[in-house]
């Protein structure tokens, strides 16, 4: 994507866009658009071919909502936003331009709604939407009352995006289309910079420099927050301090600016003291566990000092931060056993993911249930994800999901499984969605925890494995698994598998995508 080719943040406000259509408007990262756009009152309206629980409250808000892609849609419409999940010979994108609407990429029109605002934007391979939900949180304890837009739902709150009447206003960064470079921040935290989105990067090399051309658009006035224990985090401090920019770093080095120490993680969740210069903050905790939430934590907590909030604000809010919907989600308890959903799908983020789920197993197995997101991914990282998956007691993998790719034979989950270093009798590859509640009540056992983790899609297979365990005799059927080269086979499309996702080449059926892949 060329982003040279978009309008920067700060030359359209909102209001600018006059009546607004979005295509695809149930996903996570344009339903937390319109929701905004909605709240501030200008007129939205938006297509779909799948009913998504977010359209509910887009209606609510007064949004129209059209069940269909057709020209007819924008009549009345001035601007027509797209994501880069939406082809572009998509016939309402094809009709946006030949009645010479304004046509934007969502993160154009994101940056239309921060024009006038102090942008704190949030940026890294990993942890970006616990991290914005975090900063989000801690402004709103300090009374700030911040605008905001989440590639997540903040758990029991319900909603990724809210327009305040403060000054703030935190977005979660996207890398993987080089569209955070349409941003201006006022503040930039950038939790980690790994190898991923190489399709797009060709290599980390390209990916680092790329995170710090968004670094060096932060507004002189503001800052700079990074991970001093992160090498990629690192070496974009020494860049961008050489260069005289003001860069700040939490960490467990020695070196942070604001070091953590003793930092403990449990089922109960995380606690850590923190110190700046020497000073101590004191004692910090969050209620879901996991040492790198700890460190997500610790960026906001140092982002709320820079900028002169009480920290009495930010410990407040942290312990009571309620996590985020996909992002270490308790689904449920069915017969003794708990099931969670994880979006993690690069290894680094897998592991983090299943070490703390093995605390929270304690005496009882980790039953993983994997759906591989992107072939480039699943295909380049199958080492780093095989290792990964190790971890769990008991895989269960099904057919990589990534709209518009297609598998050659051999590749995919097919190749995945046999990568994994667990004895065959405990991974299995699943060839069909509706199989895998049986499977996964077939080797859950009593004091188990079964955590659903990967591309968006699987994410709707909580409630159905819930089920299961709860009908789940002790006569269970048998395994409903396939090996690979088995008769039985995968699927030869890519996300094939999963009910109401494309065929060879689609986009996703609703016109988006889940959040960037």
């Amino acid at each position: 994507m060329n982003t040279a080719q978009f309008t920067p943040a700060g030359t359209l406000t909102a209001e600018d866009l006059g009546t607004i259509h979005l295509i695809g408007a149930g996903g996570v990262g344009m339903s937390g658009l319109a929701r905004l756009f909605l709240t501030r009152g200008i007129p939205v309206s938006g297509s779909e071919l799948r009913e998504w629980p977010s359209l509910a409250g887009l209606r609510a808000l007064g949004g129209t909502i059209h069940m269909s892609h057709e020209a007819s849609n924008l009549d009345g419409v001035d601007t027509v936003v797209y994501s880069s999940a939406i082809p572009q010979d998509h016939l309402e994108l094809v009709e946006a331009r030949r009645r010479g609407l304004r046509v934007l990429h969502r993160s154009e029109a994101l940056a239309a709604a921060m024009t006038g605002r102090r942008t704190v934007a949030v940026a890294g391979t990993h942890g970006k939407t616990s991290t914005t939900s975090m900063v989000t949180m801690v402004l709103q304890q300090a009374g700030q009352d911040p605008s905001f837009v989440i590639g997540g739902e903040i758990s029991e709150v319900g909603s990724g995006a809210h327009h305040g009447t403060g000054e703030y206003f935190v977005v979660e960064a996207d890398e993987s289309d080089r569209s955070f470079l349409i941003y201006r921040p006022y503040v930039s935290v950038i939790t980690n910079i790994e190898a991923d989105h190489l399709n797009t990067y060709g290599d980390l090399a390209n990916l680092e420099a790329t995170f710090a051309e968004f670094a060096r658009l932060t507004d002189p006035d503001g800052f700079i927050v990074t991970c001093a224990d992160d090498p990629g985090g690192r070496r974009l401090a020494e860049t961008l301090r050489a260069e005289g920019r003001r860069v700040h770093t939490y960490g467990e080095a020695a070196d942070a600016d604001l070091r953590l120490t003793d930092i403990s993680s449990s089922a109960q969740g995380v606690r850590y003291l923190a110190s700046i210069d020497g000073r101590s903050l004191g004692e910090f905790r969050l209620p879901v566990p996991g040492r790198h939430m700890g460190l997500n934590s610790a960026s906001a907590v140092l982002t709320a000092y820079l900028l002169d909030l009480p920290l009495e604000a930010a410990e407040a809010a942290l312990a009571a931060f309620p996590g985020v919907r996909r992002r270490f989600e308790r689904k449920g308890v069915a017969d003794d056993v708990l099931v969670y959903d994880e979006y993690a799908y690069h290894p680094t983020s897998m592991t983090l993911a299943l070490q703390t789920l093995r605390e929270v197993a304690g005496d009882g197995r980790l039953v993983a249930v994997f759906q591989p997101y992107r072939l480039y991914r699943t295909r380049d990282l199958q080492a780093e994800i095989a290792e990964a998956l190790a971890i769990a007691d008991e895989l269960v993998l099904l057919e990589v999901f990534g709209p518009g790719e297609l598998r050659q034979p051999g590749e995919g989950s097919a190749a995945l499984i046999e990568a994994v270093p667990l004895p065959a009798e405990r991974k299995v590859f699943v060839d069909s969605w509706d199989a895998v509640p049986a499977e996964v009540a077939r080797r859950a056992r009593s004091g188990d925890v079964v955590v659903t983790m990967g591309a968006p899609p699987i994410s709707l297979m909580g409630d159905q494995l819930l089920d299961a365990l709860s009908a789940r005799t002790a006569d269970a059927a048998a395994p409903a698994g396939t090996t690979p080269g088995g008769e039985a086979g995968g699927s030869t499309t890519i996300g094939g598998t999963v009910p109401g996702v494309p065929g060879p080449g689609g986009v996703v059926p609703d016109g988006t995508a889940p959040a960037a892949g």
